[in-house]
């Protein structure tokens, strides 16, 4: 069982930035795929970037290419999603999500977008408001 915490979200005007964490515990491998989604009120949970450290892989949607990096610190086991210059469109709760068969969950990642379906193991969330 993997356990995910999330932490850092918060509010902030247009074009600040943010660092949400991600803290795991409970995985006994190192072939996970981890990644970031949001859902906005109203709106479906959209995947927006994804890493695979055993491979060297990341990915992200379009809509935050550019703006947003993912990255992991081994040593705290910790999953971080820096995103600068904010727009109130990104405003949503923020997930932390992990899924056992890393390379494999990456190879569909490249194909199809980073979807929900694929991930296993899911944090509580942390808000993240953006205002103009």
């Amino acid at each position: 069982q993997v356990n995910l915490v999330e932490s850092g979200g918060g509010s902030v005007l247009t074009g600040g930035s943010l660092r949400l964490s991600c803290a795991a515990s409970g995985y006994t491998h190192t072939n996970l795929c981890m990644g970031w989604f949001r859902q906005a009120p109203g709106k479906e949970r959209e995947g927006v970037a994804a890493i695979y450290p055993g491979g060297g892989s990341t990915y992200y949607a379009d809509s935050v290419k550019g703006r947003f990096t993912i990255f992991q610190d081994n040593a705290k086991n910790t999953l971080y999603l820096q995103m600068n210059g904010l727009k109130p469109e990104d405003t949503a709760m923020y997930y932390c999500a992990a899924g056992d068969d890393g390379s494999g969950m990456m190879n569909a990642i490249q194909a199809l977008g980073v979807l929900a379906g694929l991930f296993g193991y899911w944090g509580q969330g942390t808000q993240v408001t953006v205002s103009s």
